[in-house]
């Protein structure tokens, strides 16, 4: 995953000058060395130069961190900490930051020892709050060496995704296909993220695959497509296209990315695209989305925002799928009552052509895109990656700007069951605990569009957390509510 950051936090410890110094200097090193010795030295660095105690060892901190290669910050209360220098150091800090604060540690040394970092805390949020900066806080951000080295891990894949976001592009080739407003973009939103947007015509991106014909690259990706495909390569015939169309998209990337570091994709994919170029191209999408630069399918733009969210949070590939069908109730019967322990209507089937990377595939094969072929010329449909995904842990989300410009995301953790889909397309049978409820009063209730990224792991706390630190209101950070509680919209008579 070469398209997402690499995080290395500056640990600053902070002290309030009427306390004793000691007990910030010695927390911090005992910090560290819990969280080496558990994760390494490789994500974090001590800041050495001063403890935090006014606004001028705010100011050597901010340099010291800086010089060394530090992209995210936190700050760790070793006792009160004053809240006017550590707040105007997270001010200051270009990068994600988070809080945290020592725990008192024995009731033997509660006189000269005691450190008072839990009122602390609140004079640190209610002085972030009075300065207008974001910054992440723990769920309980208390603890000792050990518990504070976790809440650190923690925060790097949300600190991976926050900066990301701000050295992201998300390269567009539109527009939308008709009948797909559902995939509405409102760009404003990105722009207040710290996401630049490239809109091309599909027109510029055929002229440029046009350039590429007869590239002399075009043999080496042939190969390594051979190479994946292994068996699975049933329309040998179609892969000197689609590398070609693979290095057309990573050049252009190459060539369009500006001052940007990281890149998304939202390509096109149909209907002209078939016949104008002669394939589809699910394949070159999943093998770029397996790499780290995620492609969304039919101009999704916020799709290809959330895939990349979901790479970030994961360090692993994701995919977009549709929510697409309803479980037949005899494949519940015979493959999942009794053996999982899930109703009917948690259960749903996500599926999209073939853009899923062949990795999170249980076996894959080439093949037509089967619907585009019921009214178009076979050989002009091929391209796609067909296969059932692999069982496992997932988390289903998206992150969306509705049509009125507002901010909303849903995340729901659940599991791909490992039940044959009998059916086309990178697929997989899915189960949600609450999935019906969920269906109803959030995606449907709340506007979402068939399209939803998924990771494959549970992610849901840092994406919950990711969300959160971008601005959405939590009210609109929506999720898969237990039986116990009701939805706003839920009909209580039901």
């Amino acid at each position: 995953m070469n398209n997402i950051p690499k995080i290395k936090v500056g640990i600053v410890a902070v002290s309030r000058d009427c306390f004793p110094e000691s007990l910030s200097v010695n927390r911090r090193k005992a910090l560290v060395e819990a969280y080496t010795k558990k994760y390494g030295a490789e994500d974090i660095y001590e800041c050495p130069v001063c403890i935090v105690e006014s606004e001028i060892h705010m100011v050597q901190a901010l340099s010291d961190i800086k010089a060394a290669g530090c992209n995210a910050l936190c700050v760790y209360l070793g006792n009160f900490g004053p809240e006017i220098s550590e707040t105007l150091l997270a001010k200051h800090f270009d990068g994600p930051k988070m809080f945290v604060a020592a725990a008192e540690e024995t009731q033997d040394n509660l006189v000269q020892g005691r450190g008072d970092a839990y009122c602390g805390m609140l004079n640190a949020s209610y002085n972030l709050k009075l300065r207008n900066v974001n910054a992440y806080i723990p769920e309980y951000p208390v603890g000792d060496a050990e518990d504070c080295a976790d809440m650190i891990h923690e925060f790097l894949p949300v600190a991976r995704t926050i900066l990301g976001l701000s050295e992201l592009k998300i390269i567009s080739f539109g527009p939308r296909p008709l009948n797909f407003m559902a995939c509405n973009a409102p760009i404003q939103q990105l722009y207040k993220l710290g996401v630049e947007i490239e809109e091309n015509s599909d027109l510029d991106l055929f002229e440029a695959f046009n350039k590429h014909a007869g590239d002399a690259r075009i043999p080496e990706v042939v190969a390594d497509m051979e190479r994946e495909l292994g068996a699975g390569n049933k329309k040998p015939e179609i892969l000197e296209k689609l590398a070609q169309y693979e290095l057309t998209l990573t050049d252009w990337v190459e060539e369009h990315r500006g001052y940007r570091k990281y890149v998304a994709i939202a390509g096109k994919c149909w209907p002209a695209f078939q016949t104008q170029f002669g394939f589809v191209p699910c394949y070159v999408n999943s093998r770029l989305t397996g790499r780290g630069i995620p492609v969304s399918c039919e101009v999704d733009i916020y799709g290809a925002l959330s895939e990349f969210i979901g790479t970030c949070v994961s360090e692993d590939a994701v995919t977009l799928l549709d929510i697409n069908n309803s479980v037949p109730k005899d494949m519940y019967e015979e493959s999942i009552k009794g053996k999982f322990d899930y109703s009917h209507t948690d259960t749903f089937m996500g599926f999209h052509c073939g853009n899923t990377c062949s990795g999170k595939l249980t076996s894959c094969e080439m093949k037509n895109q089967m619907i585009m072929a019921r009214s178009l010329p076979e050989e002009v449909t091929n391209g796609t990656l067909e296969g059932d995904i692999v069982p496992g842990d997932i988390t289903f989300f998206r992150l969306q700007s509705t049509s009125d410009n507002i901010l909303r995301a849903y995340v729901a953790q659940g599991e791909v069951l490992p039940v044959a889909t009998r059916s086309f397309g990178a697929i997989g049978v899915f189960a949600i605990p609450e999935m019906g409820r969920f269906y109803r009063h959030v995606l449907i209730q709340k506007n979402y569009p068939h399209h939803g990224a998924v990771a494959f792991g549970h992610y849901g706390k840092a994406l919950f957390d990711v969300f959160r630190y971008i601005g959405v209101p939590v009210e609109e950070i929506n999720y898969n509510q237990p039986k116990e509680m009701r939805y706003p919209t839920e009909n209580p008579f039901a």
